[in-house]
């Protein structure tokens, strides 16, 4: 139990903290905010991606005259579904219309205690860095109620803008290397993105999801970040790390996507039992955590930009598949089931690889009867029009300011 004296307190505390704190540099997903009255908005994404940040800038645009809570704060370790009511009383007492709360769902019965406010007529702000706990939860009371948006690490655009950077393949490969978690960007400080990883596997899925073999899931976790742009499958991973079902493996990969540290794309086929049962590709959800927690001797550079490419794309669409036929092609996005890019991504065009990275791109435009698609490279640009398809050859730092 937490009295609402000290409720009081920890709203004081942080609202304090909150409003000292620098606004930092404008995020580029500050406009796409979704707001409508007496619906929830939802923001979920890694941890350290910059969600507060977004909040304190959402809430020096609107009003100060608001309520901000991080439920992770020690002093509401007690914090209960009965507290609610001391809360609630809390927020009658200050007279403000504006909520923002930060990681809520640690608390069992948040949904309800939210549905209650937005009743009465509140506008709700919330964060969490669990996908599909915010979305189960949330679909079970507040059906039609909510309105849901993903913040990412910083994107190229704001990268280049916080390094004070021009767009160039020197520019490009320094992000590949660094990624764009804000606090480690500021610091080069790299142990923080060990200490971040260890966070993301700790607080979000061994004790919410009450993972007892600690062990098997850090090894997984560090296999999968080494193993960036190759497939990975449950069944072939059977008795690695003393897992012995797919089931488990199959449950950690879903805690893995949902805490957004890595993600997982499917084979595009319009089956859904072909997708479900062949290999993913997996994807690290920031460069800077793949170059601190890899556990490979080489630079991978191919498969890095495969990856960046990847998070060029998950930012803009939510289904992306890789095609595999003869040849093979890295993207596939599509929206509203209909296609929409179409993309190869090589880090260098040569000699030897050009018949294998056009052929496999001109499959997949063929068996999703599109016409023009992409090859993304480091810094070679060219137009090629063959059998029909126009294809063209972009810098990757062309290809994600476009």
């Amino acid at each position: 139990m937490v009295l609402q004296e000290e409720i009081s307190l920890v709203i004081d505390s942080q609202m304090d903290n909150f409003l000292e704190k620098n606004i930092g540099m404008s995020r580029e997903d500050l406009d796409k905010v979704p707001h409508i009255n007496s619906f929830a908005t939802i923001i979920t994404g890694m941890r350290r991606c910059g969600k507060s940040t977004l909040l304190l800038q959402i809430l020096r645009e609107k009003d100060k005259e608001s309520v901000f809570l991080n439920f992770e704060d020690i002093r509401l370790s007690g914090f209960t579904s009965d507290d609610f009511q001391r809360l609630h009383r809390e927020i009658e007492r200050r007279k403000v219309k504006i909520l923002f709360f930060d990681e809520i769902q640690i608390v069992k019965k948040w949904e309800i205690f939210i549905n209650q406010l937005l009743r009465e007529g509140y506008n709700i702000v919330l964060t969490g860095s669990n996908a599909s706990m915010l979305s189960k939860e949330l679909g079970t009371h507040l059906t039609g109620r909510h309105l849901s948006m993903e913040l990412f690490p910083f994107s190229y655009s704001e990268f280049l803008k916080f390094k004070n950077l021009k767009a160039d393949e020197n520019s490009v490969l320094e992000y590949l290397q660094k990624g764009g978690i804000p606090e480690y960007l500021k610091t080069d400080y790299a142990p923080i993105l060990n200490f971040l990883v260890d966070d993301i596997l700790m607080k979000d899925i061994v004790i919410r999801h009450g993972v007892r073999d600690v062990s098997s899931l850090r090894q997984l976790t560090s296999y999968l970040i080494t193993n960036i742009g190759n497939l990975v499958s449950a069944n072939r991973l059977i008795g690695m790390f003393d897992v012995k079902t797919a089931a488990t493996f199959l449950d950690y990969f879903s805690y893995l996507k949902d805490v957004y540290l890595l993600d997982f794309v499917p084979v595009f086929n319009h089956s859904l039992k072909v997708q479900a049962r062949n290999p993913k590709k997996v994807y690290a959800m920031d460069m800077g955590i793949y170059s601190e927690n890899s556990l490979s001797t080489s630079q991978n550079w191919g498969r890095r930009m495969e990856n960046l490419i990847f998070l060029h794309l998950r930012r803009n669409y939510s289904e992306i598949f890789y095609f595999k036929g003869k040849g093979e092609c890295d993207f596939i996005t599509m929206e509203k089931e209909k296609v929409k890019e179409v993309v190869q991504v090589c880090y260098q065009i040569n000699d030897e690889n050009f018949n294998r990275e056009l052929g496999g791109l001109m499959e997949a435009l063929e068996y999703t009867d599109q016409k023009s698609g992409t090859i993304v490279t480091l810094n070679q640009e060219d137009e090629i029009e063959k059998e029909g398809f126009q294809i063209q050859i972009i810098p990757a730092h062309k290809f994600m300011t476009q």
